[in-house]
């Protein structure tokens, strides 16, 4: 393993873990008021572009990285998607306040 492999590896550790902070924040409160799924929903489509990327290039920094962001964030956004569709959890500017 080269410097190089090890930096992209570092920097796929830190770009997933990132996610997780929000994702038990998520699990615990059953709030998902203050998240965009628009957001959520292109950085997931971003995320899968960046694994057919490392794919064609065989890179398995990239590759291993955005599968567990990708992962946490399907988990987030179906989390939103359930609360605002199924659940009936209004959103802020839905509040009336």
């Amino acid at each position: 393993m080269d410097y190089t492999e090890i930096l992209g590896l570092t920097a796929a550790f830190f770009t997933t873990v990132a996610n997780i902070p929000q994702a038990i924040k998520v699990l615990r409160t059953r709030s998902t008021k203050s998240l965009s799924a628009p957001t959520y929903a292109m950085l997931f489509t971003g995320l899968l572009l960046w694994v057919v990327y490392g794919v064609i290039r065989n890179d398995l920094p990239v590759i291993l990285g955005n599968i567990i962001a990708a992962v946490l964030c399907v988990i987030i956004l179906g989390i939103k998607l359930y609360y605002k569709y199924v659940a009936g959890e209004k959103e802020e500017n839905e509040s009336g306040a």
